[in-house]
């Protein structure tokens, strides 16, 4: 028998995730399907995003070679009926207080901070890129994380070795590219390019790094099919990049620096993005949606 939600303390709620208490020890981590961009909550719900989340994360946390803050399965038995598929017991842990980014490509926040100074973050980087330009390594980008309805900011390498100590500062970016490469890596081979993603990252018990939170999703990463990559221009994507493109385009009669929420979603902006999610689960793990578990319920 399964425990019922109402069973567990709710500690908090953030734009897509609910966190529970289940002990002193574990959390239990539900995915919505709600939908963020520009830091508004959107309507309405892209149904199944939560359940796409959830299957992503779990599949690379088992494909990726570093510490993760899972401790049960995906049907664990502490999971409530009524959130399966879209939830996760994991270990509670200290949280470090930045955004992990790692770029491969120049878009986003990225591109504009080179046009207006030549770097990202306070890397130089080469004259002559453009939008989608791959860069000659990977680099990282920290960001600090904004309370809910505040902005990210990016932040340069040093403002966390300041935060955080050299050597937890070096530890994180190490483990920040190392990771990055690999799932790039992997997403290659599925003819997927990984453009950039951003990890969370907390402290066990023994002060060991463990990653945390969702990792290597749509929500958090950028996908581009590798079939039509092209530098110089807006790549299809993926990810939730297809919404934000949605909301600053002349259909939705929104602009992104408005201080009045955006729009409602249209169906066909909704289907589409589900669609896209639905299809990088598929082509990056090989497995279908539709056996996930609590795909149904």
């Amino acid at each position: 028998m399964r425990p019922e939600l109402s069973e567990y303390n709710h500690l908090s709620a953030g734009k897509v995730r609910e966190i529970y208490e289940i002990d002193d020890e574990t959390l239990l981590m539900v995915v919505s399907d709600r939908i963020s961009a520009y830091d508004y909550s959107l309507d309405p719900e892209i149904p199944d995003k939560g359940r796409v989340l959830t299957a992503m994360s779990v599949f690379f946390f088992d494909a990726i070679d570093f510490p993760n803050h899972l401790a049960g399965p995906a049907d664990d038995p502490r999971i409530p009926e009524e959130v399966l598929g879209r939830a996760l017991v994991v270990k509670k842990l200290k949280m470090l207080p930045f955004e992990c980014v790692a770029r491969g490509y120049l878009t986003g926040s990225g591109l504009k901070e080179y046009k207006a100074n030549g770097t990202v973050c306070g890397i130089e980087l080469p004259e002559g890129l453009k939008e989608s330009s791959r860069l000659p390594e990977p680099i990282f980008t920290p960001a600090t994380k904004a309370e809910l309805g505040d902005h990210d900011e990016n932040v340069s390498f040093e403002a966390v070795v300041e935060k955080l100590g050299d050597s937890r500062a070096e530890e994180l970016r190490d483990a920040t590219l190392r990771i990055y490469s690999k799932a790039a890596s992997l997403a290659e081979a599925k003819g997927i390019i990984l453009a950039d993603t951003k990890f969370e990252f907390g402290l066990d018990a023994d002060g060991n790094l463990v990653l945390a939170d969702e990792v290597l999703t749509p929500d958090s990463s950028r996908y581009w099919p590798a079939s039509s990559y092209a530098e110089g221009k807006v790549q299809p994507s993926f990810d939730k990049q297809y919404v934000r493109n949605w909301l600053t385009s002349s259909k939705s009669g929104w602009k992104a620096d408005e201080t009045t929420p955006p729009p409602a979603l249209p169906g066909s902006v909704v289907e589409a993005t589900r669609e896209r999610y639905i299809e990088a689960f598929e082509r990056l793990s090989g497995r279908k949606f539709s056996t996930w578990v609590g795909c149904c319920v």
